[in-house]
């Protein structure tokens, strides 16, 4: 898996940002990525040293299709995966600051 592939995208939420004050960020990460893949993403794109990474299965939301003219129907819910990284003291990530 390329290293572009992995890192979807970067969480910006209250409880994200109250974890950048103990130096871990949240990334939205491919299903597929294990947290060795997570690692070396982190590394290589933002040169910093990563000291660990928790990653975490989230489930997908249940939702309802509504057209007009026919039953609602539910849709299929998209399961995606979430990555905690704490990086090395003094290092930070200047893209995902808020």
């Amino acid at each position: 898996m390329e290293i572009t592939e992995i890192l979807r995208q970067g969480i910006i939420t209250e409880r994200s940002v109250k974890l950048q004050e103990q130096n871990q960020y949240t990334f939205e990460v491919a299903l597929k990525a294990n947290k060795i893949d997570v690692r070396r993403a982190v590394e290589t794109l933002f040169k910093v040293k990563v000291i660990s990474v928790n990653t975490i299965r989230m489930p997908g939301k249940a939702k309802m299709m509504r057209r007009r003219g026919a039953a609602p129907r539910p849709i299929e819910p998209r399961e995606w995966k979430k990555a905690i990284v704490t990086l090395a003291e003094g290092q930070t990530i200047d893209a995902l600051k808020a």
